[in-house]
């Protein structure tokens, strides 16, 4: 007697169902959109001002960051410890504004942060096509928040979505 071999219809079905149910959930973080992605940015951003306030203050050391306007990158250096950080999908540096410095758009910034801390706040504006996020550190605390935007002025409260 031959037996065929073969799939019957319900197990087709329910593997078709669990590829389905898998490509369901995956799919959507295979796509990050541009504004997702700009987030995510201004989040690394954000955590790494407040690690470099925390690891000054903690281990004594002074701790710079580097901001390269030309390279799209920032990297921050002490006597034992450096790290450098690519931003990609066209994710760059709109301007750094510092009060001693201003508002710088080219070249590179230097930041300080001492066991004291920095001793003056810094406005970080991040884009990407039309999209737009605002890092603000506050260095008398070392904590930093996330403005959808190009946030101006937080004290304020007046924000400007320039493009």
């Amino acid at each position: 007697m031959k037996v065929k071999a073969g799939f019957t219809l319900i197990e087709l079905i329910i593997v078709i169902f669990i590829i389905s149910l898998t490509a369901a959930l995956v799919m959507p973080n295979l796509w990050v959109s541009s504004e997702r992605a700009l987030k995510y940015e201004a989040k690394r951003i954000s955590n790494t001002l407040m690690y470099l306030y925390d690891e000054a203050a903690g281990k004594k050391q002074v701790y710079a960051l580097k901001i390269d306007f030309n390279a799209d990158s920032y990297s921050y250096e002490s006597e034992k410890e450096s790290r450098i950080f690519r931003m990609k999908d066209n994710i760059r540096f709109r301007d750094v504004v510092v009060p001693s410095l201003g508002e710088v758009s080219i070249g590179e910034v230097i930041y300080k942060f001492g066991p004291m801390g920095p001793e003056e706040p810094v406005t970080l504006h991040l884009m990407k096509d039309n999209s737009e996020y605002t890092v603000i550190f506050n260095h008398i605390n070392g904590r930093a928040k996330i403005r959808e935007g190009h946030v101006v002025n937080e004290e304020s409260g007046d924000n400007e979505n320039r493009s």
